[in-house]
């Protein structure tokens, strides 16, 4: 259902041991957990945290199986708080993979890919059953705060003219599907942007995802408490998948370095190899950055 990305370098850059503790923030359907799981027998142990409700109940066997696991529903952005209430210690390595599942994109139903249009789904694009939908993003805020994240989040060069264009389509009707957002998109932009290299849509619906789930304040919000968590010589793992969060890892990084809390293992981010692609087309713009704490 998932196929977790870069696996094998995850676990050179982890390098679990028998005993040793992790923390798989992002855990999904646990491929790169369970693999981390193979190494740290007998006695290691994995924390997995995974915010959205209806991935846990399908993982949920796999858990009950597993006495090593620890699996938590919640966000990684409360990292401390999950830590000492579960009361997880000596931990050795910490990882993070902020991609969104091919479950999410194809099976939720929650509107999350342009490339199932002809469904109709319904614009939600939240990984957790609370809070923000993007359909009240797309309906309710103003033209501004629409060109502001579609500028910021997508990096959309057309910004302007795609929220111009959802202020009068919301005026006759709610906007309510994915489809109809793409059709407004599509007649937002100009006619060669249509037929560019990534799909026309990508820069707003990536836009829209990151501000129902607030994922670069979750990112922010992590890092520093990730570092502070770890054992010394304790691990950094994180795979991001477009700039805006690559930038933000990158950056605390080189901040951590220059303070002398971190190592920085990888001075260039490791992206897969080309049989990984061709296997997983997905995990073409992964980005993996690794650092030990010192």
């Amino acid at each position: 259902m998932h196929q977790p990305v870069l696996l094998k370098e995850i676990l050179d850059y982890l390098n679990p041991k028998p005993g040793e503790n992790f923390i798989d923030c992002t855990f999904g359907f646990g491929g790169h957990s369970l693999a981390i799981l193979k190494e740290n027998g007998p006695q290691g142990k994995v924390l997995g945290i995974e915010q959205d409700k209806e991935v846990l109940k399908i993982v949920s066997e796999q858990s009950a199986k597993n006495k090593r696991l620890i699996l938590i529903k919640d966000n990684f952005n409360n990292l401390k708080k999950i830590i000492e209430k579960n009361e997880f210690n000596r931990i050795n390595g910490i990882l993070l993979d902020l991609g969104i599942s091919s479950w999410h994109l194809d099976k939720s139903g929650r509107g999350f890919s342009f490339q199932v249009s002809e469904r109709s789904e319904p614009l939600m694009m939240n990984c957790s059953e609370d809070g923000l939908t993007a359909e009240e993003i797309i309906n309710q805020w103003t033209k501004d705060e629409l060109i502001r994240i579609f500028r910021e989040y997508g990096e959309e060069r057309f910004a302007r003219g795609i929220a111009e264009v959802i202020c009068r389509e919301r005026q006759n009707r709610q906007i309510k599907t994915i489809k109809q957002l793409v059709d407004i998109i599509k007649r937002a932009v100009p006619e060669k942007y249509k037929h560019g290299r990534i799909h026309f849509a990508t820069k707003t619906f990536q836009a829209l995802r990151i501000a129902v789930n607030d994922e670069l304040v979750n990112l922010e919000n992590v890092l520093p408490q990730a570092l502070e968590v770890l054992e010394n010589h304790g691990r950094l793992v994180i795979i991001s998948f477009h700039s805006l969060e690559d930038r933000i890892v990158k950056n605390f990084f080189r901040q951590s370095a220059k303070e002398d809390h971190l190592k920085i293992l990888t001075k260039k981010p490791i992206g897969p190899s080309q049989e990984e692609i061709n296997l997983n087309p997905r995990s073409r713009s992964a980005k993996l950055r690794a650092g030990i704490k010192i």
